[in-house]
């Protein structure tokens, strides 16, 4: 049993980290993320650059934790109103308003870039960020099927890929706007293929 006089080094730990992770975010909204260094975040908590490094490998995989930490307090349950077109809508519309904020698209875009180098720093992106809005959409789009709004024979991982794909694409390359018209352009051309009769 752990001595009540002496301090509590799980404790210690957690406030640490989290002094870190709340460094790294203020540190990122007025730096931007290419400014951003592990010595500016450790100075800023008010840690050692070496207590960083023991628990991230570099200043990618602290973002990537911050982002996850506050991933966390976002409800991953899509909306189910009955109408597959509206809760698409809901959850397609901040995506692209997202993508098109130039603070964050830019901490993305860094943050991508640096996933191509780093495979394990990919899979955690894909898994801790990605995947839950993925998978809330797949649970979505099943309840349409059984509700006869989407084909029964449609694979609803290629599904969520229709409809996240073309708003990645357009943001990586920059090839048009991404604006709430195209959100529902989207929206409404996924439904199309996916074979829903929604109005």
């Amino acid at each position: 049993m752990r001595s009540q006089s002496g301090p509590d080094p799980t404790r210690r730990s957690e406030r640490s980290r989290r002094a870190i992770l709340g460094a790294a975010v203020e540190l990122l909204g007025e730096t931007g993320y290419n400014e951003l260094t592990v010595e500016a975040i450790a100075a800023r908590a008010g840690v050692g650059k070496q207590t960083i490094y023991r628990w991230w490998p570099g200043k990618g995989a602290v973002i990537l934790d911050a982002l996850a930490d506050a991933a966390v307090d976002v409800d991953a349950q899509m909306p189910d109103t009955g109408d597959i077109r509206k809760d698409l809508y809901a959850i397609v519309r901040p995506t692209v308003a997202e993508l098109a904020d130039p603070r964050l698209s830019a901490t993305s875009r860094a943050l991508s870039i640096e996933t191509l180098g780093d495979e394990a720093l990919a899979e955690q992106v894909r898994d801790r960020l990605l995947r839950p809005q993925f998978d809330a959409v797949k649970d979505r789009l099943r309840a349409a099927q059984r509700a006869n709004q989407v084909r029964a024979d449609v694979d609803l991982d290629q599904a969520v890929e229709l409809i996240f794909g073309p708003m990645y694409y357009r943001w990586m390359f920059r090839i048009g706007p991404l604006s709430e018209e195209y959100a529902n352009d989207l929206v409404d051309l996924a439904l199309a293929a996916l074979g829903t009769d929604t109005a």
